[in-house]
């Protein structure tokens, strides 16, 4: 009996020992590999609990007597901790959610910032297994201890207001996954522009991708984290972002479903044909099919992506775009400022400031919005998110900015990020636009040209003589848009002209006008001839001609010549 009795006592010891301090991870758990260095980090002793049940760590030389140090509870039965290194808490803050649930307000803890969290007598640290009961006590002895329990308003405050803290690690995966992806690195090349604008202009152009946009960057990463049982994904706007997700999903193998307004032009919906995507017209309006995609995600098991979600697959998209950040600080050495368009959710800003201000703080980050809808800067100046901004944009011409709401995460994004932020006209994107088509051969979008407008639109005179990248974020345009944008560009560079004057009835007139136009070595485009009207006097003609100058030198010299002439010469401005 005596051995008997011998033998079963040892049987649960050694039981006991290897259930404390031998269990690994296993497949239903969540493995970090920062928690790695608490083996070799004997300040940070930190023991989680979860309600009753005490949840296993990593195996540690001092495991199993640590729990009289520092005992912290979260509150939540039945919710397992994140395990976080506290090595790590600088890049969450004060505060962290540990459980991943921000509406357990409960589980929101402050972690010493001593790290003496050793004992004084280390002697005293025993390797035997406790008894039974170590734990209520344990839990006796931290009630009569002080603990530090965040307010009601701190609670409120943090589960208002996002994380404003995109990490810098999740950007280098993303840009480490885009490349094993296939996502080229796009060049940053000097821009002829810059000698015109007195400052050295590096362009990241954005505009070769294959949907000629830079959201194929965050579409990636975001389709790369779905989980494996999604069968397919809807999207609803006709915008860049739905044209990446129908080009990229086919390499995760996707079924893309695109919804999309009937009054959506049909060489639109060819675009999206030809990426493999399943086109489906719906409703007179967009809102109209935004309705009917999640309707439909939702009854066939699919997942709806927008451009302006939030939450963790807002964080992942915009760490996808980031990588534009990372990429051009290692292309251009000594950069000291950088343009992002702004506009619409904001995404491509908040990422790329981001991931910019963590490896170099001192570049100033600069966005550009369009002046018929500054929402962001309003913003900025009201300190909050505004909703109800009354604004009519050009929606033909920004496509992309108007069809997206300001998000809390990007808003926040750009707060804590962003140096300044600019608003620029209609006028100043088209010369932008017909600046970069000339001068560097990038036929670009209004969004893809902001960062142009912003520094032709002589608001921003600090950056002279400095070195200045502008991320051109976009090229997919329309042939129909891209005339009219051209035409009114040349009007507003004055390169075209449109006047109007009075000839006399007798032969010879017509004749003098158009050689004086040749002398001037102007190219006459439209000519309009009336002989009678209200407006015109006894015995004279009206004439209208729209004449093609080399630049405003000329222009401004066909003009003198004119009214020398002609005393009743007008000139027309188109607006």
């Amino acid at each position: 009996m005596n051995f008997a009795a011998q033998f079963f006592a040892s049987f649960v010891n050694e039981g006991l020992q290897t259930e404390e301090t031998g269990r690994g991870f296993n497949d239903s758990e969540e493995y970090d590999p920062f928690w790695q260095r608490l083996h070799h980090c004997e300040s940070a002793n930190l023991s989680f609990v979860s309600g009753s049940t005490e949840t296993s760590r990593p195996d540690c030389s001092t495991h199993s007597n640590i729990h009289s140090h520092i005992h912290l509870e979260n509150g939540s039965l039945g919710c397992r901790s994140t395990l976080i290194c506290p090595e790590r808490l600088k890049d969450f803050g004060a505060e962290e959610i540990l459980n991943g649930d921000p509406r357990n307000t409960n589980t929101l803890l402050k972690i010493p910032e001593s790290t003496n969290t050793q004992p004084k007598n280390t002697e005293s640290i025993h390797t035997t297994p406790k008894s039974p009961d170590y734990r209520r006590e344990d839990e006796m002895s931290q009630k009569s201890k002080p603990v530090a329990i965040p307010t009601a308003e701190e609670l409120h405050k943090s589960a208002a207001e996002p994380q404003t803290c995109l990490r810098l690690e999740d950007i280098n995966a993303a840009t480490l996954r885009l490349q094993q992806n296939g996502i080229q690195r796009t060049p940053c090349m000097y821009s002829r522009l810059s000698k015109q604008l007195g400052m050295e202009i590096y362009l990241k152009k954005e505009v070769l991708h294959y949907t000629h946009s830079v959201k194929e960057r965050g579409v990636l990463n975001l389709l790369s984290s779905l989980s494996k049982g999604v069968k397919g994904v809807f999207v609803a706007s006709d915008c860049s972002f739905s044209l990446a997700v129908a080009h990229l999903s086919v390499r995760f193998q996707l079924s893309v479903f695109v919804i999309l307004p009937v009054c959506v032009a049909p060489s639109r919906l060819c675009c999206y044909r030809d990426c493999g995507a399943a086109v489906i017209s719906y409703g007179s309006i967009v809102q109209d099919s935004i309705l009917h995609a999640r309707m439909l995600a939702r009854e066939h098991g699919f997942v709806y992506l927008e451009e302006g979600v939030e939450g963790e697959r807002g964080c992942v998209y915009e760490a996808g775009l980031g990588s534009v950040g990372l990429e051009m600080l290692e292309q251009v050495p000594g950069l000291q400022a950088v343009l992002v368009p702004a506009g619409g959710s904001c995404a491509l800003l908040g990422g790329t400031a981001a991931a910019i201000k963590h490896l170099k703080p001192d570049v100033t980050i600069i966005g550009v919005e369009p002046e018929e809808c500054p929402v962001l800067q309003q913003c900025l100046k009201a300190n909050s998110l505004i909703t109800d901004l009354h604004c009519k944009p050009n929606r033909t011409l920004y496509r992309d900015l108007v069809d997206q709401s300001l998000g809390p995460h990007s808003f926040h994004l750009a707060k804590a990020y962003v140096d300044k932020v600019v608003s620029v006209r209609e006028s100043d994107v088209l010369l932008a636009m017909l600046h970069l088509l000339e001068s560097d051969q990038s036929l670009v979008s209004a969004e893809g040209a902001l960062g142009i407008a912003g520094l032709l639109s002589g608001k921003l005179p600090e950056l002279r003589g400095k070195r200045v990248g502008v991320v051109v974020s976009g090229g997919h345009l329309d042939l129909d848009l891209l005339l009219e944008c051209v035409d009114r560009a040349l009007v507003l560079d004055q390169r075209v002209g449109r006047f109007s004057l009075q000839l006399g009835q007798w032969p010879g007139e017509m004749a003098k006008l158009m050689e004086l136009l040749a002398r001037e070595d102007v190219r006459l485009l439209e000519v309009y001839h009336k002989q009678c009207g209200y407006s015109v006097d006894l015995f004279k003609s009206q004439v209208e001609c729209v004449v093609g100058t080399r630049d405003k030198s000329q222009n401004l010299q066909l003009r003198r010549k004119l009214v020398e002439r002609y005393p009743s010469l007008q000139w027309l401005t188109e607006r």
